[in-house]
């Protein structure tokens, strides 16, 4: 029981380093689009090309904010296995553009190993948190 804590901890740790993350460049593409595409040496240069980078990373992201928020305080387990697909979807987009595009730059090479290695983890936790869960045994609730 005591091992299944520390898992759950560690769970929401991580969860909320993604959270984290994730609510910054959010709230940074939200206020200042130019600064999110700045890292990528991109220039928008017109309020179309301003109002999708809003949209995208500022929008959508915070609504993957909100849900990641949701599942850290009810669900945890779930939560892992949706920031692994979250961040293993980062890091397959880049390696499709590493073989089809060829090498990256270091701010996509360094993302690549980093999504990887988050990917990763959420899943270890993911499957961690599944196995301990199994091997609890059910004991019933007094009363309905």
């Amino acid at each position: 029981m005591k091992s299944y804590k520390h898992l759950i901890i560690a769970t929401k740790t991580y969860m909320s380093l993604s959270l984290i993350s994730l609510f910054y460049v959010s709230l940074m593409a939200l206020l200042d689009p130019q600064a999110v595409m700045d890292l990528v040496q991109v220039k928008l240069e017109n309020n179309d090309a301003l109002s999708s980078i809003r949209g995208v990373y500022g929008g959508v992201g915070f609504t993957i904010c909100l849900s990641t928020l949701y599942l850290l305080v009810n669900f945890p387990e779930k939560g892992a296995a949706f920031l692994s697909l979250f961040w293993g979807s980062y890091a397959f987009s880049r390696l499709i553009t590493l073989l089809s595009d060829g090498p990256l730059g270091d701010f996509g090479t360094q993302w690549f190993f980093i999504e990887g290695l988050f990917a990763l983890l959420g899943l270890g936790l993911w499957f961690a948190l599944k196995s301990k869960r199994r091997q609890q045994k059910f004991i019933p609730k007094q009363g309905f």
